[in-house]
């Protein structure tokens, strides 16, 4: 079996990365399946909107040591843009789509349709996600909603390409993914904590020492009731409370015996942190040259398994 993720470094990797995320990639390494495991940071995707080139170098290198820190030395690692399959096989796709149903696509929707800045890149972009995961042959992708429309995007351009031009790709089927831990951001409980956000303090990065999570657990949006009872799961009414529980229990903390905010708060706290601890001590002793080099030999892992379909691909469209 196939596992394939790939992270985009458009900010640091936080508290909701590492538990909805992250863990889950770390216990496919162990599963009964026996999943051969291919984790990547999607740096090409991070070009579809404006960026800083030397943030665009600094934040892939403490992706990549992180990834090792959290678990992931079982895995192939990769970075996409030392796997140029990712990049031609893209503009194969890219000449098999239409228009029409990349203007579909709701994230250009939301991000990009109307407006002159716009990059093309961003138009394209599900033709390189669709390569991403073609090139690895997974029979199946497991995806939360917000991807499931990219990867039907994927199946229609696989399906397409083979009637068009013979049996090259295995079309995967959609599986829903396993639900790891929602870790919403801590100022504004109803959206996700998210990389890509600015940080007004609701998000807790997983190299945040800890007087800075205390700070920032300390601030966290609860609600105004007091008394027996308020301490309690309620998405609707409470999602500042109901956030914090799910940290905490997400962390392998407790409830037990707590019945005030400032209790939680508390236990949410010393849970984070005895969590990211061992990740940043593992951090700090990683060697960014050994980093280097695990890196580099999961590009050329990489480039062995995707050179059999690129070829595959281009010697169907008629490519010398």
């Amino acid at each position: 079996m196939i596992n394939l993720s790939m992270l985009k470094p458009t900010g640091h990797l936080t508290l909701g990365n590492l538990l909805g995320a992250l863990r889950p990639m770390a216990a496919a390494q162990v599963s009964p399946a026996r999943s051969t495991c291919y984790y990547g940071i999607a740096d090409l995707h991070a070009l579809t909107v404006g960026h800083d080139p030397a943030r665009l170098r600094e934040v892939p290198a403490e992706m990549a040591r992180l990834l090792l820190a959290v678990g992931l030395d079982r895995s192939t690692l990769f970075i996409q843009s030392h796997v140029p399959a990712h990049s031609e096989l893209s503009y194969l796709l890219e000449c098999t789509a239409h228009v029409g149903e990349l203007n579909r696509m709701i994230q250009f929707k939301e991000k990009g349709r109307n407006r002159p800045s716009t990059r093309v890149s961003l138009f394209t972009y599900p033709a390189l996600m669709a390569a991403d995961i073609l090139l690895y042959r997974p029979t199946d992708v497991p995806v939360g909603d917000d991807q499931r429309q990219h990867v039907e995007l994927t199946r229609d351009l696989a399906l397409r390409f083979n009637r068009s031009y013979g049996e090259v790709f295995t079309v995967p089927e959609i599986v829903t993914a396993p639900a790891g831990a929602r870790v919403m951001d801590l100022q504004d409980p109803t959206s996700k904590m998210d990389k890509s956000r600015d940080d007004g303090g609701g998000t807790i990065y997983l190299l945040d020492p800890p007087d800075v999570v205390r700070r920032k657990v300390g601030r966290a949006v609860t609600d105004s009731e007091v008394g027996v009872g308020s301490v309690r799961p309620d998405r609707e009414a409470k999602p500042g409370v109901t956030n914090l529980l799910d940290i905490l229990a997400a962390c392998g903390g407790s409830t037990e015996g707590i019945t005030t905010y400032g209790a939680l708060k508390a236990a949410v706290t010393d849970a984070v942190i005895a969590e990211l601890e061992p990740i940043q001590k593992l951090y700090a002793d990683l060697d960014p040259g050994d980093v280097s080099s695990v890196f580099a030999s999961g590009a050329e892992v990489c480039r062995r398994a995707t050179a059999p379909v690129l070829a595959a691909a281009r010697t169907a469209m008629g490519l010398a």
